[in-house]
């Protein structure tokens, strides 16, 4: 899958305003194309993660190839993550980029919570929104 079309959208003066797929914690993420590699920046409060820009591409590539729902299964770096969810995937071996696509050391994982509202925001996935358990698909 080619890079989305960000538009003007997602800079650092112009964020994205998120919401937790419960819609329970609100944060902003914006894209750092100036960086090495390319980065999405995560800003939870006061807590900052960064994932490999690309990221979203390849999420929204492997959903379109899955083709169904999958569990998000959200989880802190130092926490295993599910099989077979979106979080597992983003710290797999197996994934695109061979590993972990987050970028800052103990602050890697949570793939599972703040991807999956920016891949809906930019309308290439559909996400559940409920309490807990949240799945999500391509568009």
């Amino acid at each position: 899958m080619s890079t989305p079309d960000w538009g003007n959208a997602g800079t650092k003066d112009d964020p994205w305003l998120l919401k937790t797929p419960p819609g329970t914690s609100e944060y902003t993420m914006h894209r750092d194309e100036s960086a090495d590699p390319p980065e999405l920046v995560c800003t939870v409060g006061k807590t900052v993660l960064k994932y490999q820009l690309r990221l979203v591409a390849d999420l929204a590539a492997m959903l379109a190839e899955h083709g169904d729902w999958m569990e998000l299964g959200s989880a802190d770096e130092q926490k295993p993550a599910k099989d077979g969810t979106v979080e597992a995937w983003g710290r797999a071996g197996s994934n695109p980029v061979g590993g972990w696509y987050g970028l800052k050391k103990g602050y890697r994982g949570r793939v599972g919570m703040y991807l999956p509202p920016l891949l809906e925001a930019l309308g290439l996935a559909e996400l559940e929104h409920n309490p807990r358990n949240n799945r999500m698909r391509a568009l």
